[in-house]
């Protein structure tokens, strides 16, 4: 399905191919089914989360709540629709359609030579905007969930390396390859609004209420110096269509074990993450439990 869905991209123009697989979304959203009714409501209590915690923000339900599911399962469409046609994008494409605010932070944090840490959520096009820095020369590691069967972790490793990255299987080795990406002076992609395949976690509270996030990005930052600078890539109106957005370096600091400088640093990248969420909430594309709360949660459920 996935080499099918590859091919028919790459062959689309781009517009065509996001328009097709949007409306497939509302297909699949508004079907019916058990699973996709599941799914909505589990997308429905995440929006709630974002909107009640957010400062000045009306409470959403009813119609215009189920707009902002529909919206979601649209913007995860657009993801898959942009991403499987990225291996045929040429450079000058992907440059017309990326803009930015903040990337100073990366790009001096980058000439400091200790490697750098991108802390990003599941939101918007972020593997357009990895692309598009790849593209520009800069060495990009991301680090990946393994998947099964082989045969399709195997094709989306193959996937992303067309990308121009690095790619690192989460797992046993994930933290000793990701050490020597930062340590070769490379910018380490870390998706981290959810642990994943029962990966190491610290509890904080992300919108309101108790969870557990990775522990790899602020472990990684202690243990090596790397800045470790939030961020995200949004889908825009108009041309270009990417906004990446990068936040100035976490300001870490020891202070006690390591685990609870750990807890705190992590505790504060939340903060971060929540107000890069909060930006575009229909563009975050959590699909799984997250909270305790969340039928069927379970720490690194996918």
């Amino acid at each position: 399905m996935f080499r099918t869905a590859g091919w028919l991209a790459a062959r689309l123009p781009g517009p065509t191919g996001r328009a097709l697989a949007e409306s497939a979304a509302m297909v699949v959203a508004n079907s019916g089914t058990l699973g996709t009714l599941r799914r909505r409501k589990l997308v429905a209590s995440h929006l709630r989360r974002v909107y009640t915690s957010s400062p000045g923000r009306a409470q959403i339900e009813g119609a215009a709540l189920r707009r902002a599911v529909d919206d979601t399962f649209a913007s995860y469409a657009r993801y898959w629709a942009e991403s499987l046609r990225l291996p045929s994008v040429r450079p000058v494409e992907l440059s017309a359609g990326m803009s930015s605010d903040g990337f100073e932070h990366l790009f001096r944090a980058w000439a400091g030579g200790r490697g750098v840490i991108l802390a990003l959520p599941h939101l918007g096009g972020w593997e357009w905007g990895g692309a598009w820095l790849a593209s520009q020369g800069v060495p990009v590691s991301v680090v990946v969930e393994a998947l099964e069967p082989a045969e399709l972790f195997d094709w989306f490793v193959g996937f992303r390396r067309t990308l121009g990255f690095e790619v690192i299987a989460a797992g046993a080795e994930a933290g000793s390859a990701a050490l020597r990406a930062l340590h070769a002076g490379r910018v380490l992609a870390l998706l981290c609004d959810r642990v994943v395949g029962g990966g190491p976690g610290v509890d904080v509270e992300l919108f309101g209420d108790r969870t557990v996030l990775p522990a790899g990005p602020v472990t990684l930052a202690f243990r090596t110096g790397a800045p470790l600078l939030p961020a995200a890539v949004y889908f825009a109106p108009g041309r270009p269509d990417h906004l990446a957005v990068v936040r100035p370096p976490l300001a870490l600091e020891r202070g006690g074990r390591f685990r609870a400088d750990v807890q705190r640093g992590t505790q504060v990248l939340a903060g971060e993450l929540e107000t890069l969420i909060r930006r575009a909430p229909t563009q975050w594309h959590l699909m799984q439990p997250n909270w305790p709360g969340d039928p069927g949660w379970r720490q690194g459920s996918t």
